[in-house]
């Protein structure tokens, strides 16, 4: 049963922090939508923070599985494929926790979740954009990663919903990521060990 309760509390956490704020949620909101106690969330979750890092690391967790193996693959158009394929899958599977951490990121610093997952954003933009790349390139990668995620979370914010089912944008996705990509060029790069 606790197991099932502290999902049922990371679900509603996460539900309200995406739609009306980590800081506009309290621990009480989140016991009152649960239907338990505030002393049953803090039995599962000793703070709000704790509760945040529960809801976000599944999602800062895999969106590291797909930059290590995007970055520890030699560069070819179709690890940059494959690339595109993982980082849509993460974009649609984690997009409560990515609305959260894109519209809240600022205002959250200093809370290690957060600080983790602003670094691997930097990490993911410096494994995309080699020190040569042009203006245009990195404009390019900036559009086709930054624009998907923002297109999700916008939906959400301006719309209250996805704009799309996952089936129909899936493909969309796809189609408008790697036509921005096409033109930058792959630059071979040897496999990290």
């Amino acid at each position: 049963m606790r197991s099932q309760t502290g999902a049922d509390l990371r679900q509603v956490a996460l539900t309200q922090f995406a739609s009306v704020g980590f800081a506009a949620t309290s621990l009480q909101n989140i016991a009152d939508i649960a239907g338990f106690s505030k002393s049953s969330v803090l039995y599962h979750f000793a703070s709000k923070e704790v509760l945040l890092e529960q809801v976000l690391t599944p999602a800062i967790d895999q969106l590291e599985v797909v930059l290590d193996r995007f970055v520890t693959a030699p560069e070819s158009i179709a690890t940059r494929e494959r690339f595109v394929d993982d980082f849509i899958d993460f974009l649609l599977e984690f997009r409560l926790e990515l609305h959260t951490f894109i519209n809240q990121a600022q205002s959250l610093r200093g809370i290690a979740i957060i600080d983790r997952a602003g670094l691997l954003i930097v990490r993911l933009a410096a494994s995309i954009c080699h020190d040569d790349a042009s203006n245009e390139d990195r404009l390019r990668f900036g559009f086709a990663l930054g624009g998907a995620a923002y297109s999700l979370v916008a939906g959400m914010t301006f719309l209250g919903e996805a704009t799309l089912p996952d089936d129909d944008l899936r493909p969309a996705l796809r189609t408008v990521m790697t036509e921005l990509l096409a033109p930058v060029s792959v630059h071979p790069r040897p496999a990290h060990s």
